[in-house]
């Protein structure tokens, strides 16, 4: 049985796929290096679930190879459950029963006599500049405090500061172009709602944020996957994915993409802004992160300087100042943020005007906390490389930025893993949490908002939680997949 792919959302033609694969192994019959290569890009999201194959004629043709070669690969993955052709369809990529990102909670079931890890939460602890921003607020809120204190787009004060931020990173800006919000969340909802309704199709990185996935599916739409690689997005099948599908909206995180770290360059930026324009589809970018810049400078805003009507920008406080902060906001053209604002009052009205306050003080000292910042997250992620490096046989990049590294495991037993290691105290998050459609099973999230202690007492344990998968060998590596409910490959 294999999970249906439902109908087909795009194609990936034959120079598309060979791009996705790299080179084949040479050893062993070629049927079975092709049918494994695909078979991997599969399972670890490369190749989305519903994308319609090239013909074995086409394909055979792209690499070279003889159609016999093509055809028993093909043969082969529909055997594997992997693989569904249907007359006048085509082939079309799905995965085995039981594959799926279900089933692992992140409750700990038992704990050392320490309390857990907890490696799931990608939120760095409060600045020590929050005490004097908070202080600062209270000074200022009697000034504020003659009315009824609702700010239905947000304090004027607090839009004028986030428009100047992004007017200095490239964007000009007004404050009529912001809305305040409860986080950026609650942003990513609201710009949901006003655009997209029941059956349309949103386009999405997988992974992505595990929120933004549940806030398309909660939206009644469907969200339609674009792979994020080592190299990052996969610009050119995003293209071709939103001619072809027509989708609502796109949501990206072009910053520190949460949980790759990857980051879109100049280029990059560039045809994500041409791809919104000519094919006329709103693009949401997610710049939660851009401020967690480790290595290098600050990325600027994706919008660019004319930031067209087709580019939407979501921020927060949350992750350049403190999780506590629930103040999020939306940068985009007057009459969406007018929209936006209309669509808000029907849930909670504004934000709380004490929190804007204390956010306003915070940006005043942006510089100084974040000075602070990015040498305590360089050195907790060079800790959790280290520790990942010295204790496990899994392949990791660093990030330039951000919260978390992306783990490549070797085997499709990331969900395996999470439940065990709730039994040796540490929690982790499974890599299919990440994704549309069940795979990204040979990936996990780790996090590194820990300090360093913390951190290389959670690898510990994630390093004996692994032994007791028992991998090494043919045997062993079968059993941990059985666990998973995937079909041993």
């Amino acid at each position: 049985m294999s999970h249906a792919a439902g109908p087909i959302d795009r194609r990936i033609s034959g120079p598309g796929l060979a791009r996705v694969l790299g080179r084949l192994p040479t050893a062993g019959p070629g049927y079975t290096a092709l049918a494994e290569a695909i078979r991997r890009a599969v399972l670890d999201g490369a190749l989305p679930l519903g994308t319609r194959l090239p013909s074995e004629r086409e394909l055979a043709q792209t690499l070279g190879l003889s159609r016999t070669t093509t055809g028993a690969a093909y043969q082969r993955l529909r055997d594997l459950g992997l693989l569904t052709t249907r007359r006048g369809s085509g082939s079309v990529t799905t995965v085995p029963e039981g594959l799926t990102a279900g089933g692992v909670g992140l409750v700990m079931t038992a704990s050392s006599e320490d309390g857990p890890v907890d490696l799931t939460i990608a939120a760095p602890s409060a600045p020590p500049q929050l005490h004097g921003a908070v202080e600062r607020a209270l000074e200022a809120l009697p000034a504020h405090t003659t009315g009824h204190g609702y700010t239905h787009q947000g304090l004027l004060a607090l839009r004028a500061r986030i428009a100047e931020r992004y007017t200095a990173r490239g964007t000009p800006t007004t404050a009529d172009q912001i809305l305040v919000t409860n986080g950026a969340q609650q942003a990513i909802s609201l710009l949901l709602a006003v655009t997209v309704g029941p059956g349309d199709r949103v386009v999405i990185e997988q992974p992505s944020y595990p929120n933004a996935v549940g806030a398309v599916r909660g939206s009644g739409a469907r969200p339609v996957p674009v792979p994020v690689g080592p190299s990052g997005l996969d610009l050119d099948l995003l293209d071709s994915t939103v001619r072809q599908v027509a989708p609502r909206l796109v949501y990206l995180t072009p910053d520190h993409h949460n949980p790759t770290g990857t980051s879109l360059d100049d280029a990059g930026r560039q045809h994500v802004r041409e791809i919104a324009g000519r094919h006329r589809t709103l693009v949401v970018a997610d710049e939660t992160l851009t401020d967690l810049t480790i290595e290098g400078p600050r990325p600027a805003s994706i919008s660019g300087p004319s930031a067209g009507a087709n580019l939407v920008a979501v921020g927060s406080a949350s992750k350049t100042f403190w999780g506590g902060l629930r103040v999020g906001w939306v940068r985009g053209p007057r009459e969406l943020v007018t929209r936006l604002a209309t669509e808000r009052s029907r849930h909670d009205i504004s934000t709380a005007l004490l929190d804007q306050l204390v956010t306003c003080a915070l940006i005043d000292v942006e510089e100084e906390v974040l000075a602070a910042r990015r040498p305590q997250l360089r050195t907790q992620r060079d800790t959790l490389l280290a520790a990942v490096r010295g204790s496990l046989p899994w392949q990791v990049r660093s990030p330039q930025g951000g919260l978390s590294v992306w783990a490549d495991l070797g085997a499709p037993v990331s969900s395996a893993l999470a439940a065990v290691a709730l039994q040796h105290g540490v929690r982790i998050v499974p890599g299919p949490t990440f994704g549309v459609d069940g795979s990204l099973e040979s990936r996990l999230r780790l996090t590194f908002s820990q300090e360093p202690e913390v951190i290389e007492r959670g690898v510990a344990r994630l390093a004996d939680a692994w032994t007791t998968l028992g991998l090494a060998g043919d045997a062993g590596h079968e059993r941990a997949l059985a666990r998973t409910g995937a079909a041993v490959i």
